[in-house]
């Protein structure tokens, strides 16, 4: 066991040493053997999709754990569930007008407890909330999505109306969790539950990307075309893209946090800095939220 930990530590050290382009090089021939594994593994690619909503139901169910087991949301970004709660009830109503299926049912069940973790924020432990931590600005991200969806978006038959929400619930998933990176990268470590989240986002988010891009391999790219004209098929795919290289990193840090068996995980900024400065100024009203998380992680 030791020696396996051994080669697993020399084997990260080697990968940290490597250059930017290196390291690119390898998260891509590594993306390509697991869209490889699971092109001869799934025998149905709708399935993907499916697994995908559920991992990210299992989500947010360790964050209901979390909240109800331990009383406290620190660490947490509230903007990053209302985020997702608009492109879930957005993509709730377009699955209802334009198709009803099992993605239907399962984006109900994943609004329902995201909104539930929602109200447990904002109300019953707000007092545990990380507000200055949680700093993102959600226009951001709303004002380009909603832009974006004005200008691209689906040249189906629907409803218009239809086609522009389609697009902008596709543009505001692929940058949900950026208030909840913003949150980790303020704090600089991650208590087990909340890593365990957005490592499921991480997962949710490939399975869906590996979705797309098998079923444009197995359908000659006639899937495209099914999508309609002009920049929209395009847009889908970056999206997909986009969304999965966001947790890339994460992820990544994340399996090397659990191999090592590390109970909580530290972002590479905090590896630097030394473990006094949380001890330093306590009583400072700037230092709260670090204190506080911190108390969190040892009663865990």
């Amino acid at each position: 066991m030791g020696s396996s930990k051994r080669r697993i530590q020399a084997l990260s050290t080697w990968i940290r040493k490597q250059p930017a382009k290196m390291k690119m090089m390898m998260g891509v021939l590594t993306a390509m053997s697991a869209l490889a594994f699971l092109r001869m593994v799934v025998q149905d690619h709708d399935n993907l999709f499916v697994a995908s909503e559920a991992v990210h139901a299992l989500g947010i169910s360790l964050l209901i754990f979390k909240l109800t087991k331990d009383k406290t949301c620190a660490g947490l970004s509230l903007k990053s569930q209302e985020l997702t709660a608009i492109f879930l009830g957005v993509r709730l109503y377009c699955s209802v007008v334009m198709e009803f299926d099992i993605h239907t049912l399962l984006d109900s069940a994943t609004l329902v407890t995201t909104l539930w973790v929602i109200y447990m924020m904002r109300f019953k432990l707000r007092s545990t909330y990380m507000e200055d931590k949680d700093n993102f600005v959600s226009y951001y991200v709303l004002l380009p999505c909603t832009i974006l969806s004005l200008l691209i978006h689906p040249s189906t038959n629907h409803h218009i109306v239809n086609r522009i929400s389609w697009a902008f619930c596709v543009y505001l998933e692929s940058v949900s969790v950026l208030p909840q990176l913003k949150v980790m990268q303020n704090t600089m470590i991650v208590e087990p539950f909340t890593a365990h989240y957005v490592f499921a986002l991480g997962v949710a988010r490939f399975l869906s990307c590996a979705h797309w891009i098998l079923q444009v391999l197995d359908t000659r790219g006639r899937l495209l075309t099914a999508l309609g004209y002009g920049l929209w098929p395009s847009m889908v795919l970056l999206s997909e893209i986009v969304q999965t290289f966001i947790l890339a990193d994460f992820c990544y840090y994340y399996v090397k946090s659990i191999v090592g068996g590390q109970l909580v995980l530290r972002l590479p900024s905090a590896q630097a800095k030394d473990c006094s400065e949380y001890s330093e100024e306590s009583s400072s009203t700037t230092k709260l939220p670090k204190m506080r998380i911190l108390d969190e992680i040892k009663r865990q």
